[in-house]
């Protein structure tokens, strides 16, 4: 069984490498081919090509930038992949995009999957992603095994753009959450506090989570690397202002406007935690 693995940047480095790790003939294509090739000295197979990475592969899986790129890179693969290829797309794209390519994949004889996942780079590194997953389920229990070795919470959402309707309503969670600690600390600094023992207040009491545990602590260092880029966070918050119908995401705007200004000053490239700077600085 072939495996192909289109983008191994910091998501998708690791988790080829976990598939690699468990023994599957993993083979690995990246845009820029340098970032691909140095995972041969971990036993994987990189590529100059879509078309070569994908020849005779069972399983393709991408995680790669925006909507634009995933439109790309599933018409080079239904081009070149051999007929019933399962094509699995764990980028955070357009659900929109995700239900028209598995519309189209199933007229040229592939099932798509749109699987994105949360957790982030370490998530990634240490296999313990959660994976939300649309388009068929029957498809899906069949790739399961391998969602297995790259996360530990693995939900089935349901038809094709789910996985992805999901995921995006996960990153509206975050944009409120990931604000509201920066607000937190920025208060508390203009108070006067000290940040360390503000963070323990947070994080040992009901308004703990994820992001003041692990952005917080990396918000009071100015450890502005980026586990999750601002440029991708922005796109998810894009997606959600063009996907919501029904009702306005006052948050989500908020948020995407902080953003928005920090990609404005050329922060685009830091990790989300420099929201911090958003208050700071004004």
């Amino acid at each position: 069984m072939k495996i192909a693995w289109i983008g191994t940047g910091v998501m998708g480095n690791p988790m080829a490498h976990n598939l690699h790790k468990a023994n599957y003939n993993v083979h690995v294509y990246n845009r820029t081919s340098s970032k691909a090739f140095a995972m041969e000295t971990l036993g994987l197979k990189a590529h100059e090509t879509i078309k070569s990475c994908v020849k005779d592969a069972n399983y393709i899986f991408m995680i790669v930038g925006y909507p634009k790129d995933v439109l790309e890179v599933t018409n080079e693969i239904f081009k070149y992949a051999k007929e019933d290829a399962i094509i699995i797309d764990m980028t955070t794209s357009s659900p929109t995009l995700a239900k028209k390519l598995y519309d189209e994949g199933l007229t040229k004889g592939f099932n798509l999957l749109d699987a994105p996942v949360t957790g982030g780079d370490l998530g990634a590194i240490n296999g313990n992603l959660s994976i939300m997953v649309g388009g068929l389920e029957e498809v899906f229990n069949q790739v399961k095994p391998l969602f297995e070795q790259l996360g530990k919470t693995i939900n089935y959402m349901g038809n094709a753009g789910s996985g992805q309707h999901a995921k995006l309503a996960n990153q509206a969670a975050i944009a409120g959450a990931i604000a509201g600690v920066a607000e937190s600390l920025a208060y508390a600094k203009e108070k006067g506090l000290n940040l360390e023992k503000m963070l323990d207040v947070i994080t040992k009491g009901s308004a703990s989570s994820w992001q003041a545990v692990n952005n917080g602590a990396k918000m009071i260092i100015e450890d502005n690397l980026p586990g999750f880029y601002i440029k991708h966070f922005l796109k998810d918050l894009n997606l959600i202002l063009d996907e919501a119908k029904t009702f306005s995401p006052l948050v989500v705007k908020q948020v995407q406007s902080i953003y928005s200004k920090l990609t404005d000053k050329g922060y685009q490239d830091l990790g989300t935690q420099a929201i911090l700077k958003y208050y700071l600085d004004n």
